[in-house]
This record gives C-alpha cells, sequence and structure tokens, in this order.
C-alpha cells in the first residue's frame, strides 16, 4: 500500500512539475497559455524574420528588386567595405546616435529627479513634458525645418551671431546640429518616464535617514538615488542608443541626407539607394551588416552596465 501510494505520488509530482514555468518556480502554467502565443508568433514571424531572412538571401545576389537575378556570393559585402558613402554614413550615424543617448540620458534623469521632487503642478509638469513623443517625427521635424531655415538666421543676422546667420541645416558642418536638437527633443520625454518609474520604486525612508546623517543634495543623487535607478538607466541606455542609431525620420524631414550626402544615417542611405537607385541587393548587404552591428553593440552596452551594477 505505502509503495502503491509512493508511486502515485511521485506520478502527480511529476505531472505537476510539467506545468511550471521552470525548476525554480513553483507558479504552474496551464499549456492553454502557450498556445495563446502562437497567433503572435506566426504573425512576428510572417511580418519580421521571413522579410529579414528574405533580405539575407537576395544580399548574396545581383537582384534590383524585380526581375531575373543570379547569384553573386560576398561581393555585394565586399564593394560596400570599399564604399566611402557606406563609410562616412556609419560613422555619422555612430557619431549622432552617441550624442542623442547621451543628451536623453542627461536631460531625462535630471528633469525626472526635478519632477520627483515637492514642487507645484507637478502632475501637470509631467503633461507637458510627455507631449513631444506623441507628436509624428515627421510633422515636427517640418515644423524645426522652417525654425532652423527662417526665425533662427534672421535673430543670428540682428545678433550679428555669423554661425547662427546662415541656415545650419545648408551647412555641411553644422547640418547635425538640428537633427541631434530634434532628437532629444522628443526623446526625452519617453526617458523621462522611464526614470520617474524607477525614481518610484526608491523607498523614502532611505533618504529619510540620509538626511539624518547629514548627505546633502549631490550626495544624496550619485550615492543613493543614481546607483537604486540603475536597471532603468541601463533599460535606458540601450532603448536610446537603438532608437537613435536607427535615425530616418528625422533625416527625412530635415536634411534629406544633404548637404552633399553629409547627413546620410545607414537607415536613410538603405532606404534612398535601395528602393530609389536600383542598388536593393547591394542595400540589402548593408542592412544585414547594420543589424549585426546593433547587435554587437547591444550586447557590449548590456554586458558593461550589467557590470556596472553588480559592481
Amino acid at each position: 500500500m505505502t509503495t502503491a501510494h509512493t508511486a502515485n505520488t511521485a506520478k502527480n509530482s511529476a505531472k505537476t512539475s510539467k506545468n511550471k514555468v521552470s525548476k525554480y518556480s513553483k507558479r504552474k502554467v496551464d499549456p492553454a497559455f502557450y498556445w495563446m502565443t502562437v497567433p503572435a508568433v506566426i504573425l512576428v514571424s510572417i511580418f519580421l524574420y521571413w522579410p529579414f531572412l528574405q533580405g539575407a538571401a537576395y544580399s548574396f545576389t545581383n537582384s534590383q528588386g524585380y526581375g531575373d537575378f543570379k547569384f553573386i556570393g560576398l561581393k555585394n559585402y565586399i564593394a560596400m567595405f570599399q564604399d566611402s558613402r557606406v563609410g562616412h554614413a556609419y560613422l555619422f550615424t555612430i557619431f549622432i546616435a552617441i550624442l542623442i543617448t547621451i543628451g536623453t540620458n542627461f536631460l531625462g534623469m535630471f528633469l525626472a529627479v526635478l519632477l520627483n521632487s515637492k514642487i507645484a503642478f507637478k502632475n501637470g509638469f509631467r503633461a507637458i513634458f510627455f507631449i513631444p513623443y506623441t507628436l509624428s517625427v515627421l510633422v515636427i521635424g517640418y515644423v524645426f525645418k522652417y525654425i532652423f531655415m527662417t526665425p533662427l538666421p534672421a535673430l543670428g543676422q540682428a545678433l550679428h551671431i555669423d554661425w547662427l546667420s546662415t541656415s545650419m541645416i545648408s551647412n555641411p558642418d553644422l547640418a547635425w546640429f538640428p537633427i541631434v536638437f530634434l532628437s532629444i527633443w522628443q526623446g526625452v520625454a519617453y526617458s523621462t518616464l522611464l526614470y520617474l518609474a524607477g525614481l518610484q520604486t526608491i523607498d523614502n525612508e532611505i533618504y529619510e535617514a540620509a538626511a539624518i546623517d547629514g548627505v546633502n543634495a549631490w550626495q544624496n543623487f550619485w550615492q543613493i538615488t543614481f546607483p537604486l535607478i540603475g536597471p532603468f538607466f541601463t533599460i535606458n541606455m540601450v532603448l536610446s542608443l537603438k532608437n537613435s542609431l536607427g535615425a530616418f525620420d528625422q533625416i527625412m524631414a530635415l536634411t534629406k541626407g544633404g548637404p552633399d550626402s553629409k547627413t546620410e544615417t545607414v537607415s536613410y542611405l538603405i532606404f534612398q539607394n535601395g528602393l530609389g537607385n536600383g542598388e536593393y541587393s547591394y542595400q540589402m548587404a548593408n542592412a544585414v551588416t547594420f543589424f549585426i552591428v546593433l547587435a554587437i553593440l547591444a550586447f557590449v552596452q548590456l554586458k558593461f552596465f550589467s557590470g556596472k551594477e553588480k559592481v
């Protein structure tokens, strides 16, 4: 009787363990929930993974996006690495991505700490700061284009400031500034929201104890606030870099890659030459390479910031 009871118990526990999330969890999951993910997996595979695999396959051909084509091996990749225009696009993309990432996170953290403090109309300011994120980048881009081409040069001429007297958008050395400014202005809202969420997780008793010990505002931030919102800082850095590396709408609205192709990002170059200039397979090779670069940068970021958090 005892042996039979033990065997039944073992069978029941085995059945139960199959429904667990993992061997470390006691929570049971009904198999129906796994079946519910099937439609989402199918849709993502059709509209994301399958096009990517098709593009990767076309990168080894001489296809123009239509008609007959043949396999040419690594010729597109070899030609791409010898193309100075592609190289400049990568350098420019990384350059503005670094500036945008630093700017959005610095301002986002500053605004989050400010909005989390005891100030009047705090909720109203939160709503105002989030408005830019809800607007279309293209629409706001055309507004900023007008501002940088007309009112600002007029202001520069009135104040006798040479570098501001002409449109930055038409200046090859300064055309990057409107792109970075627009991206930071719009992206800081989402960054601020994430930092605010992180600040809500910090217990006020920690600050009260620090105040008793005579900790000033600067020490309060670096020794308490910043370490405790470390995971949110990591998330913000990864998302900011990923979004800024894929900058496209800002370029389309402000400069269209000009002047003299100085503000072409990788995304804009893939779109412009891949669909408009018959370089379909060539730009597919560029897209695959860009994907690999993004994956490496994201991995390095996560490893670096995860290591900092453990320290």
